[in-house]
This record gives structure tokens, sequence and C-alpha cells, in this order.
């Protein structure tokens, strides 16, 4: 079949069949338009013109073109006047201007994905007026509320957010240094009693052990020099106590992280960045800041970066093994969303938006992100409610009824 034959048959079709009119001037009527010859939507009017729009995006972006004809014959660019108008769900609505290429008019506006819109035609040609209306609906479905609650989709709205960088990195509980305290004898002498053991607590002036000077033959008592718990034991009853510690006491209400930085991290961390440390298990939780960071790598090329954490019921031991979350940034953004609500649809990430019943899949341009949130570049407009969880119930329904172009 030519194309005058094609074009004259729909145009036919068109005039005497209203169900499938589209929106002449005298009717505005929405259903499903007919394809072109270049697979884009026919417009005819009874009057012998006919537009097919179509949607261009191989290899650059996405554009509308449109062929013209005048019973049935191809009309050229030059003698027709378009102007188009695109009304999005949520009330973005997008002008379209155009303008003669070769042997159709391109728009000199980028048409963003998806390409789900109604679409309102103005043309003039030959003295005369025409419009068109009808609907261009893609990456789009519908469900009712109590499918949306058996679904359990979740909605909020995108907005401005401060995106919060962490880097997480992985260490050691340690003591604290100055807070290792290893009594010694201050006389040379034998012990005569010692009053405390391994993982016994002990206070400040707390008697833990006692000694006879071996030069006066007089006792006297040791006492711990803080609050702590017994860390090691050194003597027993007859020793002598002339060198050494007797005993070693540590106190752990408060302890160090040590993390582990590589040269990639090192360069990311600063004293003062918040730190957020979880035992291997993230049974608990405990909240600091770098104090220290180490000037030198070790052999491995690692780097120590240190925190002090509070240890009052003395979860956190030395040797424990754990990861933390160091805050490396902060960076305010106009919009953002979950990462919970992010699809992919044709490689490209995508939300869905949500307009009552409808919902509608949104191609997303991303900027920076956190474990939580993505900068939004384009393709979402702010305050837009969109899905954030269970969103691939939408996306199967959508892949389900296929998402068409005509491109």
């Amino acid at each position: 079949m030519t194309i005058r034959t094609l074009l004259i048959c729909t145009a036919l079709y068109l005039t005497f069949n209203a169900s499938a009119v589209l929106a002449s001037a005298d009717d505005s009527e929405h259903t499903e338009a007919p394809k072109g010859p270049h697979g884009g939507t026919l417009l005819s009017d009874a009057r012998g013109l006919t537009l097919e729009v179509t949607i261009f995006n191989r290899g650059i972006p996405p554009e509308m073109r449109i062929f013209a004809y005048r019973d049935g014959e191809p009309l050229s660019p030059s003698e027709l006047d378009v102007n188009v108008r695109l009304n999005r769900l949520g009330g973005e609505v997008t002008q379209l201007t155009f303008a003669p290429e070769d042997d159709y008019l391109v728009s000199g506006e980028m048409v963003p994905e998806p390409h789900s819109f109604e679409v309102s035609v103005i043309a003039r040609s030959a003295g005369l007026d025409y419009q068109w209306q009808y609907d261009n609906p893609e990456g789009r479905t519908q469900i009712n509320e109590r499918e949306q609650q058996l679904a359990e989709l979740t909605t909020e709205r995108a907005g401005p957010m401060t995106l919060v960088f962490t880097d997480t990195l992985f260490g050691v509980i340690a003591a604290v240094a100055d807070q290792v305290y290893r009594v010694n004898a201050p006389y040379p002498g034998m012990v005569v009693s010692v009053y405390v053991n391994v993982g016994d607590r002990v206070k400040e002036g707390q008697k833990v052990a006692t000694l006879r000077n071996t030069q006066t033959l007089q006792n006297y008592d040791v006492t711990s020099p803080a609050n702590g718990e017994v860390t090691a034991r050194s003597v027993n009853t007859g020793d002598r106590a002339d060198d050494g510690a007797l005993v070693e006491i540590t106190d752990l209400s408060q302890v160090w992280v040590e993390l582990s930085a590589f040269p990639e991290d090192i360069e990311k961390l600063a004293t003062g960045q918040a730190v957020t440390a979880y035992d291997l298990h993230h049974h608990e939780v405990a909240h600091s800041t770098i104090s220290y960071i180490a000037p030198s790598m070790t052999g491995g090329h690692i780097a120590r970066a240190r925190a002090t954490i509070p240890n009052p019921e003395g979860h956190w031991r030395p040797g424990m093994h754990l990861k933390a979350d160091v805050e490396t940034g902060r960076r305010n953004v106009p919009l953002a969303i979950r990462n919970s609500a992010l699809q992919t649809i044709a490689e490209q990430p995508v939300v869905f938006a949500r307009y009552g019943n409808t919902f509608e899949v949104r191609m997303l341009e991303l900027g920076d992100s956190t474990e939580e949130f993505s900068e939004v570049l384009s393709g979402l407009q702010p305050d837009t409610e969109y899905v954030t969880n269970n969103s691939f119930v939408l996306k199967a329904d959508i892949l389900k009824g296929g998402v068409s172009h005509d491109h």
C-alpha cells in the first residue's frame, strides 16, 4: 500500500467513524490515534490536511517531528505553522514551537521522557486553522485504593534534602592509653595478700594487696588509683614484689575506636568529623567524633583514625571488631528521593509518581547519593508525590502492558 493510499484510507476512516476521531475543530473526544507511515500518530481533518506526529530520539535528545500531507500527498513543512502543547499529570505544561527541516517540522524544545501527556495541536495552512487533541499515555497504570493497601504501597513528597555523605571503615576497640594503670609496689618486699582477681571491678582507693617491707618488716597496703576493672594480675601470696606491676587496672568507662583507613579514605577524613560505631551484629551503636589521625601509614598502607566512645555498660571490649560510619561531608540539594523508591526501566533509574489512583513512571537524572537518598537533577517536579516502598509492583504492571514509543 502506498503512502497516498494509506493516508486517504485513514482520512476516510476518521471522517466516517466518529468513534475514532481524536479531536478536530468540531470534536474534542479523546481516543487512541492510528499510526502513520513513520510510526507516529495520525491526525486528519475532513478538509484534507493530515499530520503525523512523531518523537525522534535515535542518538539525540528526544524531539517532536511533524510530517504533513494534503489530500494524501506530502506537504512542504514551509507551508504549515504548528504549535503543540503537552499537558502532563500534575499540571506540568510544555509548549513546543517548530521550524522546517528536510521534509518535516522539528520542535525547538526537547521532549523529555516519559512521553506521556495530553497533546493539543494547533495548525494553520493555506489560510485555514486546524486543531486536534489526543491522549498519549506511556508508563502509566491505575491501582485502586484496596489494591494499594494490599501491595503496601507507601508514598511521600519529593523535596529539598540535606545529603549526609559517609565512609564506612572497620576497626577494633582498644583501651584508652592513659586509663590503664599498672600498680607497682613502692618498696621492695614480699606479697602478704592479694585481694583481687582478673575481672574484678574495683573503686578508687580500694585495697588490692598487702605487702611487707623487707627493710622495715612493716606491712603496708596498696590501693587502686582509679575506678576500673582488673585486667591483669602478676603476683600471688609469697612472691617478691621488687620490679614489675602487681596488678593492672583499666578504666573502661570510655574506650578508643581504632579505625583502619586506606589512602583513598584518609584524604576525606578530618578531626572533628562525626562517627557512628556499630558492633558487627548491630546490637549496639555509639556516637563520637574523630579525635586523632595518625601522621604516618603502616607497612600495609593503612593509617589509623581514632575516636573515643562511652562504654558505661561495658559492651565495648578491647579487641572487639566493629565498623563505623564517618561523616565526610554534607550538602543541601533542592530535590532528593529515597533510594527505596528507585526502579530501573530501559536501563534508566525511575520512580513512580502518584496522582490519586493513577501512577506514572518518571525517568530521572540523578546526582550525588547517600545510603538512603539520591539527588534528583531532572525528571521529577518538586512536591511530587512518589512511591517509596514496593514500587516493583507498579513496574511489573507497566511492563506487562508494554511501554510503547512513537519513535
